[in-house]
Parts: structure tokens; sequence; C-alpha cells
């Protein structure tokens, strides 16, 4: 079944947090930074373009495929689904909200996971655990 929204995103880890971004409509939710892909765009393509949108002078070295997880998409309204194609990378610079980006966050372990969208808590974070590439219980 094709997914309503089909996206790429990004995991950015410091410290043991995640970055995570709050946008000024659809949701009050966290989500990952990056967006949907364009016509004929490459993952690649669509991760560095949505970042340079969302994130400002920040910048993205040594990017690796994670995993693409589906579930049901954040956001208010009728239930909709989410297919995220998930790369990890070396964020360099300080990121900053542009665009429809409110705020950006950096998610510990000790965080509200009652904030996070639902691939995040049923399926990104979960496997992210389980694999050791996220330290947390």
């Amino acid at each position: 079944m094709k997914p309503d929204y089909d996206k790429v995103g990004l995991l950015a880890i410091r410290d043991g947090r995640i970055l995570l971004c709050r946008k000024k409509h659809t949701t009050a939710l966290l989500i990952l930074p990056g967006g949907r892909f364009e016509p004929g765009e490459s993952a690649a393509q669509c991760l560095d373009r949505e970042l340079r949108e969302e994130l400002g002078e920040a910048r993205v070295e040594n990017v690796e495929y994670v995993g693409t997880y589906s579930d049901r998409a954040a956001g208010e309204g009728a239930p909709k689904t989410v297919r995220i194609e998930l790369y990890r990378g070396e964020l360099l610079g300080h990121p900053s909200p542009q665009a429809e980006i409110k705020e950006l966050v950096w998610f510990g372990e000790g965080d509200d996971r009652g904030q996070l969208s639902p691939s995040l808590v049923n399926k990104i974070l979960p496997d992210l655990m389980a694999r050791g590439i996220l330290r947390w219980r």
C-alpha cells in the first residue's frame, strides 16, 4: 500500500540525544528533520534540500542508511500513513529552525515520549535501541 507521505529523515545524535523538530502547523508532536521527496529526487538530494530548508546553515557528513519505517503519520485530522527512509549523519554547524520549523529539540532518554510522533515511538526508537544505535533503555 502506498503511504500518504513518503519522506526522508535525518538521525543526528549528540551526547546521547537526537535532534527533533516541532513544526509551526499540522502537528505539535516532535518529528525528525527531513521531508517529502520531490519527483525524480534521490534520497540524498531530498535530505540535502530539506535540511537546508529546515536547519539553515547546518550540514551533514558521513551519511549512512539506517532503515525504512512505516506507521501512522503525525498530524490532526483523518489518520494518514508515513514511510520514512532514515539516514544517520554527523551534523556540522549549529542548526536553527527555518521555514515551517518552529523549534528544534535535542531529545534525550529521560524526556517525555508523549511529545513524539507515532513513527518515532512505535517503530524508530525501538529499532534504534534494539540495534544499539541509540543507547537508551
